[in-house]
């Protein structure tokens, strides 16, 4: 095995280890949390600035997050499938006493066009 063969392999058990630790971790620093997260760091602070994500400044020093925050912020905003949507248009029509066969229906049809045609 050559000696770089090695070293990328110690690198990639190295950034393995790192990725671990920070599941463990209930603060994070920014470089953390963008690690955490798949962001860059200047994303990150972007994302601060526009009070987009949950961060911490105390003393207004360095950015600290919580890891919980971080989780639950990642998996807002749920886009629904296609199959759910469809559902609730069955149940709905059901509610409000009108017969359809929603498996036939698009779910872009119910998607505003924001006036566009």
């Amino acid at each position: 095995m050559s000696t770089n063969f090695i070293i990328q392999k110690l690198e990639s058990i190295e950034k393995m280890l790192k990725q671990q630790s920070l599941l463990k971790k209930e603060v994070l620093t920014s470089r953390e949390a963008a690690i955490y997260l798949g962001l860059s760091l200047s994303y990150l602070y972007e994302l601060v600035s526009k009070k987009t994500i949950p961060a911490y400044k105390p003393n207004g020093g360095k950015l600290y997050f919580k890891r919980k925050e971080l989780y639950n912020w990642m998996l807002s905003k749920r886009k629904a499938s296609n199959s759910e949507i469809k559902e609730a248009a069955t149940q709905f029509s059901a509610k409000m006493g009108i017969k359809s066969d929603c498996k036939s229906l698009d779910p872009s049809q119910f998607v505003p066009n924001n006036g566009r045609n």
